[in-house]
């Protein structure tokens, strides 16, 4: 089982999302505490980063097996999440 890190970013994102994004955004986080590479998690290209598909949401997301961590860069809307 993984553990789940949030960075500043995703904290003041679930914060100040509502609450029903934010049951979905748990779920997809709880579900990658088991199969943290799942069948509809995606690769970054140029990036050591993941991403998943909440909705019109984006999780992106680094996994350390070493550690048995996830650690969760960003949550964001798709046309804002990949700037930075």
């Amino acid at each position: 089982m993984f553990e789940i890190v949030l960075s500043n970013q995703a904290t003041k994102f679930i914060k100040k999302a509502d609450k029903a994004l934010v049951k979905r955004i748990i779920e997809k986080l709880e579900s990658l505490k088991i199969e943290p590479i799942s069948h509809d998690s995606k690769k970054i290209i140029g990036r050591d980063l993941f991403r998943i598909r909440v909705g019109d949401y984006r999780i992106l997301y680094d996994v350390r097996f070493s550690s048995k961590k996830i650690l969760v860069d960003r949550i964001d809307k798709r046309s804002r999440v990949y700037e930075k």
